[in-house]
């Protein structure tokens, strides 16, 4: 898929201190156009999930000339969150490693909850969902193979399937920049292939824009075509996957380049296109 002209995130100028600790966040700048795909590496503490929680607005950056802007429109800018953020969110989905389904609830109405930012208040709490809001999510779940399990508590799920319920909601809620913060940490391999395979694929058929934090390099040379690397806080490079040589890896990160894993079996072979996977114990 072409990538479609204009940003679909920047930052300029972004720093973030917490307090008593040393900058999370140093002066970070970049660009991501609408339909890439973007590694974010590096190894822990470096920053990876806190530059992802500011580009979504779950964290501000330090006050300053710093500022994050999502599809031409400032999201936050000198440590203030914009007016309209919560219209800009909209656009933005986030995965986290946890998966962050309520377990007691069916995998259905977890996807539903991708929903809430868009709905009246009351009607979000109570969960009273129209039919046309429904099969919403149930196009969701079609899309990434889990229609046949969408009445079972999420809890039934594997922690493949689960992370693909998460990926549903952010689908439901028309997310076109999709943040993922170690999203496959937790998985066994299949399930880890399963999960990148599909977000490739939604990526090819549907323009996400993905920025994926990761640790093993060998996914990020496989299903990312750009890598953004941090160390300490500090944007470090910023060029190709093909680039994540062990080599070029022990240059930039000297003895911590032994965290980031370089490969594995969920690496082998040419990565899939299929826009749908099919339902399965992943």
């Amino acid at each position: 898929m072409p990538v479609v002209a204009g940003a679909a995130a920047s930052a300029s100028g972004l720093s973030k201190t917490f307090p008593g600790a040393r900058p999370a966040l140093a002066d970070i700048a970049f660009e991501v156009r609408r339909g890439e795909r973007v590694a974010l590496l590096g190894a822990s503490g470096s920053g990876k999930s806190t530059l992802l929680r500011c580009l979504c607005g779950l964290e501000t950056a330090d006050v300053g000339p710093g500022g994050i802007e999502i599809f031409g429109e400032t999201l936050q800018q000198a440590g203030r969150l914009a007016p309209d953020v919560r219209s800009l969110r909209r656009r933005v989905g986030i995965i986290f490693q946890q998966f962050n389904l309520v377990g007691r609830l069916s995998v259905l109405t977890n996807v539903l909850t991708g929903l809430a930012a868009e709905l009246p208040l009351r009607r979000a709490i109570l969960g009273r969902f129209s039919l046309g809001e429904r099969a919403r999510a149930m196009d969701a779940l079609t899309a990434v193979g889990l229609a046949s399990h969408a009445f079972q508590r999420a809890s039934t799920l594997s922690g493949g399937q689960q992370q693909r319920a998460a990926i549903a909601r952010a689908l439901v809620q028309g997310a076109e920049l999709v943040l993922a913060d170690e999203p496959v940490a937790s998985l066994d391999p299949e399930s880890t292939r399963r999960v990148m395979e599909l977000m490739l694929a939604l990526n090819q058929a549907e323009g996400l824009t993905l920025i994926v934090s990761l640790h093993h390099v060998g996914l990020a040379r496989r299903y990312c075509d750009r890598v953004l690397a941090l160390r300490a806080g500090r944007l470090v490079f910023d060029g190709g996957t093909a680039e994540l040589t062990p080599s070029f890896l022990k240059d930039l990160y000297g003895t911590a380049a032994e965290e980031l894993v370089m490969g594995d079996e969920t690496t082998e072979g040419p990565a899939s296109s299929s826009p749908v996977l099919a339902a399965g114990a992943a």
